[in-house]
């Protein structure tokens, strides 16, 4: 022990030096070389303006945004390269005040403090940044740190109790740290030994009374270190025993040995989750809630508070870890300095979550901290930045709950009375004009701030007229339509104000509500039927009478306008399918006709022809009342595949007919359904493609073994950019799903579950949510030349990025827009408060929350919207609307005919007309149907 207390000594000593050495000195290699040459010097010359360029412009981009967590971290690092101690010790005096430092930072700072304290007037500027360093986050290092350097002092007044002082709080920290609180222990015993070393007597003398007194009682200190050490489960917990045991002259009692096996056992239950801990990856999240449950189960307190500590030292950044440790706090310890000291931290870790800014003004109401000072964290946390204009309501709503509790109401008038007044007022003007700017919403469309300022001045103001006002107010900010609202105003009326506005208020909601009249309407004869006189129940019958009538004649209205666009579109559906019917028919006769003239392409076409219409029916079923549908099928299979000879090229068109229709009774060879789930759609594949089977039997085979691949082809032989591929098991093609989106020679290749949408009409496949992702950014504006790479370079910087989508159209072609995906929602709350209106490639980007509009499906077609729009996409077949179905029809005999549409891909397509091969059964057409041909003829 005496060569520790002297090894410590010596490193005194030589920190002393080191900070009496000037930079030039020739120890520190400084000026030890007078041949440097002109080059280097100028190169030094430049690079220091560059640095000083570089410092200049960090500070003005601080003065803009002083919440630049990275910008911060350059400016010191900057600064400390230059020696510029002064603006050094200003920079990280503002970082500190808007963030908790790291562990790392903190030990910088304190070093480079520590250096250039030499009188004792310094020494406590560098006790006051330990204390505050401390306060941050639970950091073994810096109290031990805090503890050595407080040992540099024991020769002032009280040094050795301020040591000691220091040493129990490092203890009360962190002493039960399961791994590093052991050096903390054996720093302290240390301290202790070196001074029972100078207690003791010289050689050959008899110690005094007082002296053997100082001995025993330092012999006492060390023996209650080593005893109260052993009884905490600590790493390395064996060696200490066995220190104790060569140390002590004396056995080890029962007691002790008792508490050492006790902890020995608590040890090996904690071992597993520090072992978890070691080789978990940041942010180790799972495992620190794992050892929190663990020990929550045991119920000590200070081991539940030390492992809370050291997860948010970890993860600093979550907000949900934050809420559940203040939670705790509040309810289990209410120990005023702690709980308070932890509500500030998360407030100044997480200042975007608002959650944590009321249960911090709770708290401090709590504990009855002074007015001005809640005032003052009010402020701040309107400043904060939070990512949702409803947070705003929020905290004002807990701010005005507060005010609120303030006040005496006995009294009529009050200083706290009329400043809740005044901070309504400021709510109601904040969310208007501060709020409603930059989100472009106030964040309270029912306006529940003005509701609760009524019921203040209502209930306990007895204050009608100011309420009536308000409620007047609520109702002119488009609430008048809600039923609801003006029955919350009636209960208000009802329960503090006079029949008379009661009544006026009821016959304003019959007038005005549109969502459910007929409540309102039944509050109103209520009202009257209980306090009405005769003319008063009159009214309000004829009055509610004639307002429901109104509303069933537009509900009426509404409905037949639904109905009858809805048996226009059936109609017009109908429409379509006998016109692609009968194109389809004409196509197969005139590729019939002219078969003689290329025999041998016939059989080719032949085979590829039934593949398609074998296959295509799993995307396409017509149903079965499609009767022309039918025919032309079969015409296709028993024309080309049911015939003993060739066909003569010769053969007449009602010759082909008449044969197809004997033979339309043939089964169709349909896709077998039963084998959706081993099949999977891929489509959005190039057209060019050469091979298509064997190209994407190389890629779907690393998913399973492939059974059969059956690409799409047009009736020319061309790839029509799908196909099917069918595996062996159904757990091939789930995997095969992942491959959805990946780039296929230049496209992004699609792939779905093989879905009937005739059974199932409302499937959708899409993989991505749709929801709000707190965790997930939605970037736009970026410029089409950005990478997946250089994107990330951008956001990493914020945090642990987990994914980046750079969204792009059919062609594989990016649009300017991405989706990042951090860990967890406070990096992405921080990386939308830094990246927002950043510059990337001469481009100002937008970031936000993603939260995806809903998308708008309407049930029922809209009136006034072209019929195309409605119709859903599956009518026109698997392929859709082909590139070339040109109706090679002369013009003259389409008279009868809709004006042509435009089909999705630009092309055009003529319209679906009444089948002129079928008179006998004349298709109606209403009266606008009959206008619409005459204008557009």
């Amino acid at each position: 022990h005496k060569m520790a207390a002297a090894g410590a000594e010596a490193a005194a000593v030589a920190a002393e030096e080191e900070k009496r050495l000037p930079e030039g000195d020739p120890e520190s290699g400084g000026d030890s070389e007078d041949e440097g040459d002109s080059d280097s010097s100028g190169d030094g010359e430049d690079e220091e303006k560059e640095n000083e360029a570089e410092i200049q412009r960090l500070e003005e981009q601080l003065s803009i945004n002083a919440f630049d967590y990275n910008c911060h971290l350059d400016l010191i690092k900057l600064l400390r390269q230059e020696g510029e101690l002064v603006k050094l010790r200003r920079a990280r005096q503002k970082m500190s005040e808007l963030f908790p430092l790291t562990e790392e930072i903190w030990l910088d700072w304190l070093k480079d403090e520590i250096k250039m304290a030499s009188e004792s007037s310094e020494r406590e500027k560098v006790y006051e940044l330990f204390e505050r360093a401390v306060k941050d986050y639970i950091c073994p290092e810096i109290w031990l740190e805090y503890a050595q350097y407080s040992i540099g002092g024991i020769g002032q007044e009280g040094g050795i109790e301020k040591v000691r002082s220091i040493f129990e709080r490092a203890l009360t920290a962190v002493g039960l740290h399961v791994t590093k609180g052991t050096a903390l222990w054996e720093a302290y015993r240390e301290f202790e030994n070196a001074i029972l070393e100078t207690a003791q007597p010289a050689p050959g003398s008899v110690p005094s009374s007082e002296q053997q007194q100082m001995l025993c009682s330092q012999l006492e200190k060390i023996h209650m270190l080593f005893r109260r050490q052993l009884g905490i489960p600590l790493l390395d917990m064996e060696a200490s025993y066995a220190e104790y045991e060569e140390w002590s002259e004396d056995p080890i009692p029962e007691t002790i040995i008792k508490n050492y096996k006790k902890a020995l056992q608590q040890l090996e239950k904690c071992k597993p989750y520090e072992e978890a801990l070691l080789g978990a990856e940041t942010p180790k999240l799972a495992e620190y809630q794992a050892y929190i449950d663990f020990e929550m189960k045991a119920g000590d307190p200070a081991r539940i508070q030390l492992i809370y500590e050291r997860a948010l030292a970890e993860n600093c950044l979550v907000p949900d870890l934050w809420a559940r440790y203040n939670q705790y706090l509040d309810r289990q310890l209410k120990v005023k300095e702690l709980v308070l000291s932890a509500h500030d931290r998360a407030v100044r870790n997480c200042p975007w979550t608002v959650g944590l800014w009321i249960r911090y003004l709770l708290a401090m109401e709590r504990h009855r901290v002074d007015h001005s000072i809640i005032s003052e964290m009010f402020e701040k946390a309107l400043n904060a930045g939070f990512i949702q204009a409803t947070d705003y309501v929020e905290i004002w709503q807990a701010y005005l709950d507060y005010l609120r509790r303030r006040v005496d109401f006995t009294q009529d008038s009050s200083k706290e009375l009329e400043e809740l007044r005044s901070a309504f007022a400021r709510a109601v003007e904040y969310l208007k004009q501060e709020v409603e700017e930059r989100f472009s919403e106030s964040g309270d469309p029912s306006c529940t701030i003005m509701q609760n300022w009524a019921r203040v001045e209502a209930r306990l103001c007895n204050n009608m007229q100011k309420a009536r006002e308000l409620w007047d107010n609520i109702m002119t900010k488009g609430n008048a339509k809600y039923a609801n609202m003006w029955l919350e105003y009636y209960n208000l009326e009802r329960a503090h104000g006079d029949t008379q506005h009661c009544r006026k208020a009821l016959h304003r909601a019959v007038q005005c509500t549109s969502d459910y009249p007929e409540h309102v309407c039944e509050v109103l004869l209520t009202l009257e039927r209980i306090e009405g006189t005769l003319e008063d129940w009159d009214a309000a019958v004829q009055k509610t009478e004639n307002r429901l009538a109104r509303v069933n004649e537009q509900r009426a209205k509404a409905a037949e306008k639904e109905a009858a666009l809805a048996k226009q579109e059936e109609e017009k559906a109908e429409q379509r399918k006998q016109a692609r019917a009968e194109k389809k028919a004409s196509k197969k006769a005139k590729k019939t006709r002219i078969g003689d003239k290329r025999k041998a392409d016939d059989d080719d076409e032949g085979e590829w022809g039934q593949e398609e219409e074998a296959e295509q029916p799993s995307k396409r079923h017509k149903g079965d009342g499609d009767g022309e549908l039918l025919e032309e099928d079969m015409e296709v299979e028993t024309g080309l595949f049911g015939r003993s000879g060739p066909e003569k090229p010769d053969r007449p068109a009602n010759q082909k007919e008449k044969a197809s229709t004997s033979r339309k009774d043939i089964p169709k060879v349909l896709h077998d359904s039963s084998k959706d789930n081993v099949t999977v759609f891929v489509s959005n594949l190039s057209y060019n493609m050469a091979d298509p089977e064997v190209k994407l039997k190389d890629l779907f085979e690393s998913c399973g073994e492939v059974a059969e691949i059956r690409p799409v082809f047009s009736n020319k032989g061309t790839f029509r950019g799908y196909c099917y591929v069918e595996f062996k098991e159904e757990k091939s093609a789930l995997q095969a799903l992942g491959l959805d989106r990946k780039v296929v020679e230049g496209r992004p290749m699609f792939v779905s579950p093989c879905v009937d949408k005739n059974k199932n009409p409302d499937f959708k496949v899409f993989r991505y949510s749709t929801t709000l992702e707190k965790h997930k950014l939605f970037i736009s504006g970026l410029p089409f030349s950005c990478t997946k790479e250089e994107l990330e370079d951008v956001c990493k910087a914020h945090g642990n990025v987990k994914d980046i989508r750079l969204v792009t159209n059919r062609a594989g072609k990016p649009k300017g827009l991405a989706y990042v995906e951090y860990e967890n929602e406070a990096q992405a709350s921080q990386a939308v408060l830094k990246m927002d209106g950043l510059t990337v490639k001469e481009h100002v980007i937008k970031v936000a929350i993603s939260n995806p509009p809903l998308r708008k499906v309407p049930d029922k077609p809209e009136a006034g919207r072209a019929s195309q729009f409605a119709v859903p996409r599956q009518v026109y077949g698997a392929r859709g609307k082909g590139r070339t179905q040109l109706s090679m029809m002369p013009r003259a005999l389409q008279r009868q005919s809709n004006p042509v549409a435009k089909a999705e891909n630009g092309m055009v397509q003529n319209s679906p007309a009444t089948s002129s091969e079928h008179p006998e059964e004349p298709k109606k057409m209403s009266n606008a149907d009959f206008a619409k041909m005459l204008l557009k003829k």
